[in-house]
Formats: C-alpha cells, sequence, structure tokens
C-alpha cells in the first residue's frame, strides 16, 4: 500500500474505524464515478471485500477500471491489496454494520444513544485522519502569532468560537469575526506573521474560501480544521487539521464532525500550554477578576 494518510493505529475495533478514518479523509478530490465507488465501500466494505472489479462496479454504477482508480485514489496499489485490508478486518462484523438511520417514532433513548456512538465513531477516526506532523506545524505557527483570526460559518461558527476563547486562555491574541464582510475586511488587513483559523466540514462552504483566499492573498497563514483532504479549503490551506469522519448528508454527520473538531482545537491549546507555560500563567492571572460563570 502506498503512503498513507494519517498516523499510526492501534490494534482491534478502533484500528478498524481509524482505518475507516483515514479513508474518508481522503474523499475530497475523488471523481465522480470514483467516489461512488468508495461510497459502497465505506457503507457495505464486507461486499466491496468479497466480490470482483466488476460486480463492485454494476452495483457502484460505474466501469471496471473507476473501481481500480478508486482503490489507487485512497492510497492502495489497487483493488486486490484494497480486498486485502478488508479481509484482515473481517473479524469485527458490528464495525461493518450499516449506519443506522434514526425514524420519526425513535425514542429519545435511541436517539441519544445514536448521537453518542456518532460523536465515539468521529473520535476514533480522527485518531487515524489527522497527521501528526501538521499538527505540529500548527502549533508552531500559533506560538509565534502576531495575531489569529478565527472564522467559520453555519455550524463552524460554534467551533471558531471555542477557538477564540480556548487560545486565547493560553495567551494568543485572538479574535473572532462572526459577520463574513467584517471578517474579509480584518483579515485583508493581516500580513505575515499573523494566522487564519477557518472551519468548515465540507471544506467547499464559499464564504469560508473566499475568508482563506483573503488570507493568501494578505500574506497570513491558514490553519483549515475540515473533513477531508482534496477539498477547495484543504489545498489552500498553509496547515490542513483533518478529522475524517462519516459522509456529511448521514444524520448526526455533521454533530460528530464538530466534536472531533472542537478535539483538535483543545489539544492546540494543550500543547501551547504545555510549550509556554509561562504565557498561559500571565493569561491565567488577567482572567482572575472575571466573574464566576460555572
Amino acid at each position: 500500500m502506498k503512503e498513507v494518510v494519517g498516523n499510526a493505529v492501534s490494534s482491534g475495533e478502533d484500528r478498524l474505524r481509524q482505518w475507516l478514518g483515514s479513508i474518508q479523509a481522503r474523499c475530497g478530490a475523488l471523481a465522480a464515478s470514483e467516489a461512488k465507488v468508495v461510497a459502497l465501500l465505506l457503507a457495505d466494505p464486507l461486499f466491496v471485500g468479497a466480490n470482483t472489479t466488476a460486480q463492485v462496479a454494476a452495483r457502484a454504477g460505474v466501469s471496471p477500471p473507476s473501481v481500480v482508480r478508486a482503490a489507487r485514489a485512497i492510497g492502495f496499489t489497487g483493488f486486490t491489496e484494497l480486498k486485502i485490508e478488508i479481509a484482515r478486518a473481517r473479524g469485527t462484523t458490528q464495525f461493518f454494520a450499516p449506519p443506522e438511520v434514526l425514524a420519526a417514532d425513535a425514542t429519545s433513548a435511541t436517539v441519544l444513544e445514536t448521537t453518542i456512538r456518532a460523536g465515539t465513531h468521529a473520535l476514533t477516526a480522527l485518531a487515524g485522519a489527522v497527521e501528526f506532523p501538521a499538527f505540529d506545524e500548527a502549533v508552531c505557527l500559533l506560538r509565534s502569532a502576531r495575531q489569529v483570526i478565527a472564522y467559520g460559518a453555519g455550524p463552524s461558527a460554534t467551533v471558531a468560537a471555542d477557538a477564540v476563547f480556548r487560545l486565547r486562555a493560553v495567551g494568543v491574541t485572538t479574535v473572532g469575526i462572526p459577520d463574513h464582510l467584517s471578517a474579509m475586511i480584518a483579515i485583508r488587513l493581516l500580513g505575515p506573521g499573523d494566522v487564519v483559523i477557518a472551519v468548515s466540514s465540507t471544506g467547499r462552504t464559499s464564504t469560508t474560501l473566499a475568508i482563506a483566499d483573503a488570507a493568501a492573498s494578505a500574506g497570513a497563514s491558514l490553519i483549515a480544521i475540515t473533513n477531508q483532504y482534496g477539498t477547495p479549503l484543504a489545498t489552500l490551506a498553509n496547515i490542513a487539521l483533518v478529522v475524517g469522519g462519516a459522509p456529511l448528508p448521514a444524520q448526526m454527520a455533521a454533530a460528530g464532525s464538530r466534536l472531533a473538531q472542537l478535539v483538535v482545537i483543545d489539544a492546540l491549546v494543550a500543547m501551547l500550554a504545555l510549550r509556554d507555560p509561562e504565557r498561559s500563567r500571565r493569561a491565567e492571572r488577567a482572567g482572575i477578576d472575571l466573574p464566576d460563570l460555572s
């Protein structure tokens, strides 16, 4: 198998979910026919592992060469190696079970349990998707940043807001500007030494891409927190922190990816606190007089 995006994985079911996370993280730049094959792989890997190229192609609605190209596009030397990897993982039946779909009459217990599983799966996928070197580079950028602007649209705005609060808590000068036009003006005034954090699960949100383009034009460094490599946002970014996660149209997928993104923010802040304890102490003293809102 070719070099895989992501980090080493552990044994057992977590290893399988991490492997799936690394596959999901590499789906961002696939051709339409290849995306159909990978969608089938994620939905029914046992079928893919047990059938021929022609059978997989027929079910996915593509040509047999597209199946081979899809396997290569996600990091395998070909369809045979992909099938071997699936065969190695066959022992965990639950891992290959079709994803749950919540019905209108679902009980509160079912909804809660499904949401918890979605979050757990998203965090396990994160371990197989994010690249440690990229993470370390992001920490270095934030440590030396003159100022940081965090931006996210829609549901991603909550992750950007959390980044602002958490980075300020360790002494990084950080602002969040929810309004797109105001953010564009502020980012156009940035320069080398400044950092923009752009959050987008899809990596294709038009307003976020405009922010990313403005950051590049201004000479600021761009850190993207997103779900997949190969998306426009990940391509524009100096550093892409990719969390993997389930395909976005699935129920609970957006909630799961948001949780993984928040964990990435927490990990960045933890590293900054470890690397710069004095700055963290100064930031803590700055907040001593704040009211206790807990």
